[in-house]
């Protein structure tokens, strides 16, 4: 199930080309805000996938060419990023150990949505195509063989 927002942050399940409002399905689920609403999804998925999926069925889909996608998780609490890229085009030999950075919570935005750059002097700027993992739930000291229960999903 892909789960994705769009227009003015309406929840809904991306289908093929189409998009289905599937908001009603998490109508009651108290939220302040798009972020707090898809937190509260994700946290207790379990319990709404059978009326998100019942509704992503029964729903008349608009087309994705004629939606906004907007960020599909606005304004995450943190965003953990990995620099181990480079290698496809020969700047590295081997893997680069692993280096973690964080980057700002404001850093995404939705598909088609213009990046804003500062008004200075620069060598590069370079948008990079990325896949994101989305951790589905509260984790430490977790056992690489059990890593993959803790994912909620991935976006790219």
């Amino acid at each position: 199930m892909k789960l994705a927002f769009f227009d003015d942050f309406k929840l809904g399940v991306v289908k093929d080309d189409t998009v289905v409002d599937v908001s009603g399905a998490v109508s009651g689920i108290e939220h302040t805000s798009p972020q707090d609403l898809i937190n509260k999804v994700i946290e207790n998925f379990s319990q709404h996938r059978a009326a998100l999926q019942q509704a992503a069925d029964s729903g008349q889909g608009k087309p994705v060419s004629e939606v906004r996608l907007r960020s599909p998780l606005p304004k995450p609490p943190n965003i953990i990023c990995m620099a181990v890229n480079y290698m496809e085009d020969g700047t590295r030999d081997e893997p680069a150990p692993i280096n973690a950075f964080q980057k700002s919570p404001n850093a995404v935005i939705g598909n088609g949505d213009t990046m804003i750059l500062p008004d200075i002097p620069a060598s590069i700027f370079e948008g990079e195509a990325e896949i994101a993992l989305v951790i589905g739930k509260k984790a430490k000291n977790v056992k690489q063989e059990d890593a993959y229960d803790y994912i909620f999903g991935y976006m790219n």
